[in-house]
Order: C-alpha cells, then structure tokens, then sequence
C-alpha cells in the first residue's frame, strides 16, 4: 500500500502531470512524471480503465502497481507527481513483467 501522504487524488494534479510532465510508454504501462516544485512528498496516482478488463482484473493490475511503485518512492524527486497508467496488456502480464516495464519506464523519465 502507498502511504496517504504519497496518494495523489486531486484531479487537476492528474491532469497537469499528463498535460506537462515527461511521458513514458512500454508494452503494459504509461507514465508521465512531473516535478512542479516545493517541498511536498512525491504523489502517485493511477489510472486502469475499463479497457483493462472487467473490476477483478483492473484491481488486480493497481494492487500489483501500487506494490511495486512503493519500491520506488524514495527515488523520486520531492515534490513530484507520477502518473501511472496501465495499458491492456497489463491485464495479461505478470507482476515480474510490470515491474521491468515501471523500471524501463522510470529509467527514462527520471535518470
């Protein structure tokens, strides 16, 4: 589970971070990364729409996200919104092949 202080929830965040931050894409995952400033701690968010399946598979594909992005709180800059949008395939793949697709995609938004 990601903390509450690292939760992004508020829309606006959501849209500026896919609007202005740095994207990237792998078969299973999108991510956009957006640093706006300040001293809060980085938020994540996610997004598994209906494309991805039905309910038991989209929560499926945010548990495992939100296990292996919790990994990953601590490299990230202060302040920063992250993004994380799960692909269709995303619902086939193991949790092993998201994590190397959350990897690659991080690598290259944040190096």
């Amino acid at each position: 589970m990601v903390p509450a202080s690292h939760r992004l929830t508020d829309p606006d965040a959501f849209r500026q971070a896919g609007r202005r931050g740095t994207r990237s894409a792998s078969r299973t995952l999108v991510t956009h990364l957006w640093v706006p400033g300040g001293d809060l701690p980085p938020r994540v968010g996610f997004v598994v729409s209906r494309a991805v399946g039905n309910a038991v598979l989209r929560n499926r594909v945010k548990r495992r996200l939100r296990h292996l992005v919790r990994e990953h709180l601590s490299s990230l800059p202060s302040s920063s919104v992250l993004v994380v949008r799960a692909l269709p395939a995303a619902a086939a793949a193991s949790s092993g092949e998201l994590g190397a697709d959350l990897d690659r995609c991080l690598r290259s938004v944040h190096p």
